[in-house]
């Protein structure tokens, strides 16, 4: 029987959905197979064993002083930490120095992916369609801008936090250091009237499983954190998109899994623009709540969520 450890918490924005996300894997893991122990991170970056089934309970968490040793005793970890210091490469980089077996991608692809800038750079390497952007590190680049909507959120978060739409410089002035508070540096897109699609990619062994295309119904006019968690956005599966479109998706997520060198599992995102095609961005960790897009996109293949979790963690 496999010694799992659960890794959640951490102290980026998306903490809270951490939890969220390893509370459904603690609740639906085959306990046949793994031997699982949740472990929390809190904001001030302390790791515990915390031995309660509900993982929001600290009552009887146990601190752990030697990260490394504790680790080595398990034969894989399972981090499901969203955002900074959990999916930009940190821990995924602790991980590769003291050679931990670990779900994920390593730590080049971990943080190519999470710097929105640097994924840029690289898609545009590859030649794949994206929306016009600038990058600013400071108030007065914003003089840059001289057409609007724009969206404006930082190069290195997720959970759409922090992110808000522009139609004139004073909203503008407003986004941007509403942004500059998760981040120091800040992406700057034309707003475009979009659908969002959206696709999983999983490594079975050596075979490369990608799901059909599923599609977010914003209850807002753009994806933001209000839409994505606090009101009732909608997921479809399978988007209602043609043939062309769903091809086209599937060949540039596949390349991209294979060129930016990812591991075990991603979700990538697209903007659909009438019939133009946008690559939006890259998920190492994504959301993994039984009602999150990438596990349904998963069982829409016939995977069960509890099966993908066993694949994931055979896999590392």
């Amino acid at each position: 029987m496999k010694k799992v450890l659960l890794i959640f918490g951490g102290n980026s924005t998306e903490h809270n959905i951490s939890i969220k996300s390893a509370q459904s894997i603690y609740d639906n893991i085959n306990l046949f197979l793994f031997d699982v122990t949740p472990v929390f991170i809190n904001k001030q970056n302390e790791w515990f064993v915390t031995n309660n089934t509900n993982l929001n309970d600290r009552n009887n968490d146990i601190k752990i002083d030697n990260i490394i040793e504790f680790l080595k005793e398990y034969d894989v970890a399972f981090p499901i930490t969203h955002g900074n210091n959990g999916e930009d490469g940190k821990l995924e980089g602790l991980f590769d120095l003291f050679n931990i077996k670990y779900v994920g991608s390593k730590t080049d692809a971990s943080v190519l992916c999470f710097d929105k800038e640097l994924a840029k750079i690289f898609f545009k390497h590859l030649n794949i369609n994206q929306v016009p952007f600038i990058t600013i590190k400071n108030m007065k680049e914003i003089k840059k801008i001289k057409k609007f909507p724009v969206i404006i959120k930082p190069a290195n978060g997720g959970s759409s936090i922090g992110i808000n739409k522009a139609n004139n410089k004073k909203e503008l002035k407003k986004a941007v250091k509403e942004a500059f508070k998760y981040d120091k540096k800040i992406i700057i897109e034309k707003f475009i009237n979009t659908r969002e699609l959206e696709v999983a990619v999983l490594k079975k062994k050596n075979k490369l499983i990608i799901s059909d295309i599923g599609e977010i119904v914003s209850c807002n006019n753009f994806y933001d954190y209000e839409a994505k968690y606090q009101k009732e956005s909608k997921l479809q599966i399978p988007a209602n998109i043609n043939k062309e479109i769903k091809n086209e998706i599937k060949k540039i997520a596949k390349l991209l899994f294979i060129e930016m060198n990812l591991k075990n599992y991603a979700r990538i995102d697209f903007f659909l623009e009438n019939n133009t095609l946008y690559i939006n961005e890259i998920n190492t960790i994504p959301g993994f709540t039984e009602i999150s897009m990438f596990p349904k996109l998963i069982e829409n293949n016939k995977i069960t969520y509890q099966d993908l979790i066993t694949i994931l963690i055979n896999n590392a």
